[in-house]
């Protein structure tokens, strides 16, 4: 690329520039408007650059998958729309133009001053050493709440009609934990003849709800229409004169109308004498409108439960629980007002700070102080936040892609921080494993509970980002923000939104086509062949087709993905055979299936060269291999397991 290559390079140094800038004025961006207008600019060039970086990998890859082609071919492409000459051209117009934007921006920073002195991040080694504890280890002070609620539960046996029981708060009080402990109580499982258990959130939708109680008492799918009448009448039935228990988790709804009208003569007209709805809410409001019982408060931890569950967290990990850290252990402790979700988030963040300078920092932070007697989580979230790791932030982000509650698949979320590059490799680790700790690590810290997140800490990753989105409903197409980078939809809501990416140059994660794609997800899809175009994307990391049943036939040029690492055919129970020299693909690490075919290129042969694949394969049309020559040379037992 003659002449474009010390652009390109200053490029890089810009860019590498522009990181330690983001990182020194991002917490100066909390207080100051100007300096958070000026970061989300600087966000938003640094991406253009990145695609403009990407465009010569990319041109790089294609040029490698066309090696080979006839000379004829390689001199018409000089005048056509890959001419090198025109790629040269448009790739010297968009380096200029990026380093112009930066460049001004760089003499804006400078000119008034606002960049922050240093902030040097503390690196920690990452830890194999711990794992995924039982969240009945993490629970102090509840047993005699749980006590309580279960025999007001269980001496309602002979009410006739369905009893309602809020149980509210503010957010981190663990609301949602004594449900759960009340839900899996011994007693009640015996008790109830059906449990259900509903999340709603911000979504309390009738259908919704109906349809959700219909299909967990019956255990199948309701594919009835939405309307009123038909599903009160299958709820009746399937529901009949059974005792059940029903858990309707965070209602924010306060629309009075909706219950009394809608919902409270459906659900409160079934089942058998006992039986019990139970519902979680923040709002004292929700909780009198709902309640036929009194409704429960949760109350703040005591100050030796309080202890001992931050306790749990901080000196669990390494550190010792030394007389000066305990002393300002349990001053912080005060500051988080006994609400147990800032307790274990405290007590996660000092688990990785020996020093009792550390400590005493963490102490003089402006967080969690006593207003009037009232208390504020979401300040101890922030705080722990910022001590995060770069990587860590970036991957925590992210999960605000998905929508509340949503359950996140733990290898696909690392797949999806490797295709966006969150994840740096160090030293010998590879990018797989870094992912598993940085998962375990905000785990242990409370920002991810399992495959989970608590509604709090997903309002906290919305607050931290403008670049992920999760479209929930048409309303909600018109409000995108112009920065989003990562985006989540339904099928039917991408069906309804041709359009609304166009122009969206920085977009990484979505169910569309574009050359920067890392991540395809077409899973549960009636595609019967995939298009040749699929073969364009030459940094596709990761291509997910489970469960497409009508699946019959890969491209013929897939050897071009030299980039892809996971390739799920799970329940592609149609397909007939392979692309041709499948063993080029020398990163692939995950393949779970693979069709044995009988022409040149795609008998079993092809897997001898595919030499990081781990986890299991599944072989089909073993019949159809020549010799048992052929059949050695996969070499199997010499690939990972």
């Amino acid at each position: 690329m003659c002449g474009l290559d010390g652009d390109r390079r200053t490029l890089e140094r810009h860019l590498l520039a522009v990181e330690c800038k983001l990182a020194n004025a991002e917490e100066r961006s909390e207080t100051n408007g100007y300096v958070k207008s000026w970061m989300k600019e600087l966000k938003s060039i640094a991406y253009e650059a990145n695609d403009v970086l990407d465009d010569f990998r990319y041109e790089a890859l294609r040029r490698q998958s066309k090696i080979g082609k006839s000379t004829t071919r390689k001199v018409l492409g000089y005048i056509t729309r890959h001419s090198p000459l025109l790629f040269r051209f448009e790739m010297s117009r968009k380096l200029k133009n990026v380093l112009k934007k930066i460049n001004k921006l760089v003499k804006e920073m400078n000119t008034f001053d606002l960049e922050s002195s240093v902030r040097k991040e503390r690196q920690h080694p990452w830890r194999q050493t711990h794992s995924k504890l039982d969240d009945t280890k993490e629970i102090f002070g509840r047993d005699e709440d749980k006590k309580v609620v279960v025999k007001l539960l269980l001496n309602q046996q002979d009410q006739r009609n369905v009893q309602v029981l809020p149980i509210f708060g503010m957010g981190g009080l663990g609301k949602t934990t004594l449900a759960k402990m009340v839900y899996n109580d011994q007693q009640i499982q015996e008790h109830f003849q059906l449990k259900m258990w509903h999340y709603v959130s911000d979504n309390f939708n009738v259908v919704a709800l109906l349809k959700s109680i219909i299909e967990l008492a019956g255990n199948k799918r309701c594919d009835m229409p939405d309307t009123i009448e038909l599903l009160r009448k299958q709820l009746e039935e399937v529901i009949g004169q059974n005792r059940f228990m029903l858990m309707i988790d965070d209602v924010w709804n306060e629309n009075e109308r909706m219950w009394e009208d809608d919902l409270k003569p459906l659900l409160c007209s079934v089942g058998g004498p006992g039986s019990i709805i139970v519902v979680t809410t923040r709002s004292h409001k929700v909780a009198s409108i709902m309640q036929t019982l009194r409704p429960l408060k949760r109350e703040c931890l005591s100050e030796q439960d309080s202890w001992e569950l931050f306790a749990h967290k901080a000196f669990s990990n390494g550190v010792e629980e030394q007389a000066e850290l305990a002393s300002i252990g349990r001053r912080i402790v005060n500051k988080c007002g006994g609400l147990p979700l800032a307790l274990k988030t405290m007590g996660g963040l000092l688990s990785s700070k020996e020093k009792v300078q550390e400590w005493k920092a963490i102490e003089e932070s402006n967080i969690g102080d006593n207003d009037g007697g009232k208390y504020e989580v979401m300040p101890i979230l922030k705080l722990s936040y910022k001590h995060l790791s770069s990587e860590m932030k970036l991957c925590f982000a992210f999960c605000a892609v998905f929508y509340k509650d949503y359950e996140m698949e733990k290898d696909r979320l690392i797949q999806l921080w490797m295709a966006n590059c969150f994840i740096q490799e160090e030293g010998t680790v590879d990018l797989v494993q870094k992912g598993e700790f940085i998962f375990d690590e905000l785990v242990w810290r409370s920002f991810l509970q399992d495959c989970k997140m608590h509604d709090l800490m997903h309002d906290l990753a919305k607050d931290v980002t403008e670049e992920c989105a999760s479209i929930e409903g048409s309303s909600q197409q018109k409000a995108l923000l112009k920065g989003v980078c990562h985006m989540k939809m339904s099928k039917a809501e991408l069906q309804r939104s041709s359009g609304l990416c166009k122009g969206r140059t920085y977009l990484r994660t979505l169910l569309a086509h574009a050359k920067h794609l890392r991540y395809l997800d077409l899973s549960g899809s009636d595609i019967v062949r995939l298009p040749d175009s699929i073969c364009m994307l030459y940094n596709l990391q990761t291509l997910r087709l489970i469960d497409c049943q009508n699946l019959q036939q890969l491209p013929k040029d897939m050897a071009r993905l030299r980039k892809l690492i996971h390739l799920y055919l799970f329940g592609c129970d149609s397909l007939k055979s392979m692309s041709p020299n499948f063993g080029l693909l020398h990163n692939l690490h995950i393949l779970t299936t693979f069709v044995v075919g009988t022409r040149d290129g795609l008998g079993i042969e092809q897997l001898k060269d595919l030499q990081c694949l781990s986890n299991s394969l599944e072989l089909l049309n073993l019949s159809k291999i020549k010799s048992g020559e052929n059949a050695k040379q996969p070499q199997s037992e010499e690939k990972s397991k």
